[in-house]
């Protein structure tokens, strides 16, 4: 029924009008590229020229318009008499009458060439990047090796009155050891698996830990109890921060989130979602960013802690950020990673330099205020940087504990005093160490071999 149809349809019509029909529907088709054009604006035809020949031919626009005010200046100079074309006053060199060629005075337009050529040159040496030299640090030495956790001692956290500091292991135990003789003090136990962050708070008696069992707990170190927990992650929990302004407590683990907790409430305020991954590291600042944050899948989040709200992430980093530190006086923070450890800046995140040649996963980062940046690595090995040029004035590998295998040589975490003179490391071979200063060190017997290396800073 339908193939009748249509055969009754193309009989309707002859050949020549669906030839024609076919023409006409190809016409309207292509009209726009056959047809009629729409009309220039001249006005705007004329802009675009003119920009455009202002971008290839700029310097020679200025030398012309040097040329034509030396020109009006000579013609001012000169009087209401000028000579006549082809003589010179201040040349005795006369024209040659009848020439193809006649005699035109250079000398403006030589001058005028050469200042150009040396302002590009001066330009040109302006934009030179100049690395600034790096400060000396002196190097630093070990002098207290700690023994006393049953298991991988995994992170550290220091008393602000600089007295005593803390740290957590995988035997499941919270030991505080005096700073200045290295005595054990007090073990805390509650903890059900591995310790992995500790904090001290600097207005409160308080010490907050947090483990591998998923709990985050608040100890009244008057009474050496615990006396509030924090539930709510789903799993281990890596990380804490408090915030140094406010009763503020930040965790993050292994459930991908952040955490923002009130201290006195126990309530959960914010849970920072956004990373597809074990959340490494975070920070706390009184500035803004307040929260920061690293995590295994590489990136870095800035957060607004009023909102709960991720405000950036940093996606410079090829492989997982395993911890995040921030510079105790500048606006600034640093993040360790496989690949490289990078600098940044506060308060949107602006990549700063990279810090390359530690050929190991870095665990730990530690600045103090003199600006000698320390990052430890999972086979052992320390590297001291200038926190300003990015300078590697000191490799260290941390020896192994007798009895202990090469492979336990791991550095997990680390943190200076408040003295910024002393550097606490937490080791898998179950020891805390302790470095200090060379104090018989001078710029004379450890000098600066600092190369400057523009193009290795320039990549991401």
């Amino acid at each position: 029924m339908v193939l009748s149809t249509m055969t009754e349809d193309v009989q309707r019509h002859s050949v020549h009008t669906l030839v024609f029909r076919s023409l006409k529907r190809s016409h309207d088709m292509f009209l726009s590229n056959q047809g009629i054009l729409p009309p220039v604006d001249e006005k705007a035809e004329m802009l675009r020229k003119a920009i455009k020949a202002r971008d290839l031919y700029g310097l020679v626009f200025d030398d012309v318009k040097k040329m034509q005010a030396m020109k009006h200046l000579r013609e001012a100079e000169a009087g209401p008499n000028p000579p006549p074309p082809g003589t010179r006053t201040d040349d005795p060199t006369p024209s040659i009458e009848g020439a193809v060629v006649p005699y035109t005075d250079t000398s403006l337009m030589t001058r005028s060439v050469q200042n150009n050529t040396q302002n590009q040159l001066a330009n040109l040496m302006k934009k030179v990047p100049t690395m600034p030299k790096p400060k000396w640090h002196a190097p630093w030495k070990l002098y207290r090796v700690i023994a006393g956790h049953l298991g991988w001692v995994r992170c550290v956290a220091v008393e602000p009155g600089n007295e005593w500091f803390a740290t957590g292991a995988a035997d499941r135990i919270i030991k505080i050891w005096d700073l200045a003789s290295g005595q054990l003090k007090v073990s805390l136990t509650g903890h059900v698996s591995t310790v992995r962050g500790l904090a001290v708070s600097s207005r409160h008696p308080y010490l907050f830990s947090c483990g591998e069992d998923r709990q985050v707990k608040c100890w009244d170190l008057e009474y050496n109890k615990v006396i509030r927990h924090y539930h709510g992650h789903l799993s281990a929990v890596y990380s804490l921060a408090l915030h140094p302004t406010i009763d503020v407590l930040l965790t993050a683990g292994r459930d991908s989130t952040a955490r923002v907790w009130d201290m006195r409430t126990k309530a959960n305020v914010h849970t920072l979602t956004g990373h597809t991954h074990t959340v490494a590291s975070v920070v706390a600042q009184a500035s803004e960013p307040q929260v920061i944050t690293g995590s295994h899948d590489t990136t870095i989040r800035l957060w607004d802690l009023a909102a709960g709200k991720s405000v950036c992430t940093l996606t410079n980093h090829k492989k997982s950020v395993r911890d995040v530190i921030l510079h105790p006086t500048l606006n600034m923070f640093a993040s360790g990673s496989p690949d490289n450890i990078k600098q940044w800046k506060c308060p949107d995140g602006k990549f700063i330099q990279n810090l390359s040649g530690h050929n190991a996963i870095v665990n730990c980062l530690a600045v103090n205020p003199e600006g000698v940046l320390v990052s430890g690595g999972d086979n052992g090995t320390l590297h001291f940087w200038d926190w300003r040029t990015g300078y590697n004035f000191q490799r260290l590998q941390a020896p192994v504990q007798p009895g202990s295998m090469d492979s336990e040589a791991g550095i997990f975490s680390m943190i200076f005093d408040n003295s910024g003179s002393r550097l606490i490391t937490t080791e898998a071979d179950k020891t805390i160490k302790i470095y200090k200063e060379d104090e018989t060190a001078t710029e004379e017997t450890h000098p600066i071999n600092w190369k400057p290396d523009i193009l290795k800073r320039r990549k991401f």
